[in-house]
């Protein structure tokens, strides 16, 4: 085994492999094999741009789990990974986007030598990264095995984050700050949006102090006017306009941790209607902060900011947050939990959230949220530095 460029020490990544197999026993499972790129770095170490090509980390009941891509990257597998190059595999070239063979059918080779013919293997059904094709090929190719839905069984195993990935998360967080002060500091009318976002995105990569920054596996969300009452819009070469409100949702990453932070930016006086919703807004972030303790559940949260909301008369729907931690594009969520009233998650320390009790309304949107921990006691702590409220420019 080396160590020598993976993030984490050995009783860390032993730490995650114990709490897997647990959780594999549990559901009578011999095997996994799990596709999210986040899952595969979470156990492995695994760091690479590869994920658009066929991939996956083989984990069954002892030993050492087995990274398993195309030969190229299984380069990239020797040089991040924890596990000796005997647990290192790659497929050959002539599997990657063939119309004559898939490179599933490697896999599933790789699977019966090891014994696994007739074993029950878990697979992340629901993963952007396991497509319908690969799980009929694997199923195909594996004719005595089970096949059964193991999604989300190791995002489960993350929700809780040890002492070394909240470091990891509170060096996302200075990041975040950096960036989102960059963002403020910039946005100002004739300023195009494009220009303000490589500024960002400058920021965000530069780090801070020796701490580097890693791409977010989601790009600034930068909508300005209008374009604000969507979500996930992201920018375009217009300048900013007097008069308008402009969302930032960003995030720093380090080593491919993340702290998302959003906050609004007026460039000009806002309106009546949004300073009130403002008002509604922080009085329901502090309450729901306050709500975040340990013991109590997800749905505390989201109940606590929907009561003050109710009370300024604003109606709101939906989930107002989810875990986070490591991850890859698409998203920096671990899509386990969620902030939202039918969710009855246990709340315990060591469990990292991003709070994000936005507002969308007809003609602007309007957000303000915070990375934050659970806490041994007491309630939940911000791991943003940067004020929380609407930020006026004129």
């Amino acid at each position: 085994m080396t160590y020598e460029n993976a993030p984490f020490d050995q009783a860390e990544y032993q730490r995650r492999l114990d709490k897997t197999r647990i959780a594999m026993a549990q559901a009578g499972l011999d095997a996994i094999f799990v596709t999210d790129p986040s899952n595969q770095a979470w156990l492995t170490g695994y760091d690479g741009w590869s994920f658009y090509v066929h991939q996956g980390v083989l984990l069954t009941t002892e030993g050492d789990p087995i990274w398993w891509g195309r030969h190229m990257d299984m380069m990239g597998g020797r040089r991040t990974c924890w596990m000796s190059h005997d647990n290192i595999l790659g497929y050959e070239d002539h599997f990657v986007q063939s119309t004559e063979v898939h490179p599933m059918q490697d896999l599933a080779e790789q699977i019966r030598t090891r014994g696994l013919g007739q074993a029950r293997i878990g697979v992340e059904m629901e993963n952007y990264y396991y497509s319908a094709k690969a799980h009929a090929v694997l199923t195909a190719s594996l004719p005595d095995a089970s096949l059964v839905d193991a999604t989300a069984l190791v995002n489960w195993q993350r929700l809780i984050k040890s002492e070394a990935e909240i470091g990891f998360i509170r060096k996302a967080a200075a990041i975040s700050d950096k960036v989102m002060k960059v963002a403020i500091d910039r946005a100002s009318p004739g300023v195009r949006k494009n220009d303000l976002v490589a500024d960002i995105m400058h920021a965000g990569i530069t780090g801070v102090g020796e701490d580097w920054g890693d791409y977010p596996a989601i790009v600034p969300l930068t909508p300005s006017g209008m374009d604000a009452t969507a979500a996930h819009l992201t920018w375009n070469g217009a300048p900013m306009r007097a008069g308008e409100a402009t969302f930032f949702e960003l995030s720093g990453c380090y080593r491919r941790y993340h702290a998302p932070l959003c906050r609004t930016v007026f460039l000009g006086d806002p309106t009546d209607d949004m300073l009130r919703a403002e008002e509604a807004q922080l009085e329901g972030i502090a309450a729901g902060l306050d709500a975040a303790r340990a013991g109590n559940r997800t749905c505390d949260i989201a109940n606590a900011f929907m009561a003050v909301l109710a009370k300024h008369g604003i109606a709101r729907s939906g989930r107002m947050g989810y875990p986070i931690g490591l991850s890859y594009p698409p998203d920096w969520g671990e899509r386990t939990a969620s902030i939202r009233s039918e969710d009855t998650t246990v709340l315990e320390p060591g469990m990292v959230f991003h709070f994000m009790p936005a507002l969308w309304m007809d003609s602007w949107g309007l957000e303000t949220t915070e990375t934050i921990l659970i806490q041994e006691s007491g309630a939940a702590e911000p791991l943003s530095g940067i004020e929380r409220k609407l930020f006026t420019k004129r």
